[in-house]
């Protein structure tokens, strides 16, 4: 499949979950790496004003709220920062310094947490997953079903499951769309600084995260 086919399909997909689900209850989380502006880009030609989440964490790169600070005004977006309740301060005086002591623990205070409250407000969330990000993702659905902790259960919807990395760069240099510029240091998934090096393996873009102790912060796994 041509990368215009693929973005005549996500263009679709997104436009169909439009017109099946009040536009008001939709949101796309964004941590501003290369996926997420694809998607960010695609789904807010159909609907601007999408609330975009981006979990402030407190522990980001200079370069990633420099970076988020740009494209949100370049691209109109409607940014809502998601934050721990817990200030960086008080947990680290309180539990030690959690990244790496307990990078899960860390991962559940500053992001699992935050991103589960937020999404309470909604029933539609796009996702920039791709299923060669991962092995963790190589089984991922276009469309599913997600139920937080609460019970609340939201349409799980991820456009770009069948992209490739290269339709991804492919996609922003066509629409001329600037990339974090941590990627020209090596890095292929940024996320909290203290967690993140270019990758250990190079076969696995996501290995440079919690230095390969893990692949997931969380966020993805389906509560029971």
């Amino acid at each position: 499949m041509t990368l215009d086919q693929k973005i005549d399909t996500a263009t679709a997909l997104i436009r169909g979950v439009f017109a099946e689900n009040n536009s008001g209850v939709a949101c796309v989380t964004c941590s501003f790496q290369t996926e997420c502006m694809a998607l960010v880009d695609l789904v807010t030609q159909q609907q601007p004003g999408i609330p975009v989440l981006f979990l402030e964490t407190g522990y980001h790169f200079p370069e990633t709220y420099a970076y988020r600070d740009q494209m949100t005004e370049r691209m109109h977006l409607n940014l809502i920062n998601l934050q721990s309740q817990m200030p960086v301060e008080e947990q680290e005086s309180r539990f030690g310094i959690l990244n790496q002591t307990a990078p899960d623990r860390c991962c559940g205070i500053r992001k699992v947490e935050p991103l589960f409250r937020g999404l309470g407000n909604y029933g539609v969330w796009f996702t920039a997953l791709r299923r060669d990000q991962s092995p963790t993702r190589a089984n991922l659905q276009a469309l599913d079903y997600f139920k937080l902790p609460t019970g609340h259960q939201l349409l799980k919807v991820s456009p770009l499951a069948d992209w490739t990395n290269a339709d991804v760069w492919d996609y922003l240099k066509h629409r001329d769309i600037p990339v974090l510029p941590l990627y020209e240091q090596g890095y292929t998934s940024i996320g909290c600084a203290p967690c993140t090096t270019p990758p250990l393996d190079p076969d696995n873009p996501r290995s440079g995260r919690w230095s390969g102790q893990k692949l997931e912060c969380g966020i993805h796994v389906q509560s029971e």
